[in-house]
């Protein structure tokens, strides 16, 4: 395996692997139930004392 070779496969298969990753990035983001998580550390900075 050559150095061309081996740069035309991490081209193309490093592209599948990261739109991949980002289409499970954006359905974990946008799951219905994780909204309570994201929205209870959103609000997390101006809570006065933290929780633990």
């Amino acid at each position: 395996m050559t150095y061309q070779d081996a740069s035309e496969f991490a081209r193309s298969w490093g592209l599948v692997f990261l739109m991949l990753m980002f289409g499970v990035a954006v359905v974990y983001a946008l799951w219905p139930s994780n909204r309570q998580k994201f929205t209870k550390a959103a609000h997390m900075p101006l809570d006065e004392e933290p929780e633990l």
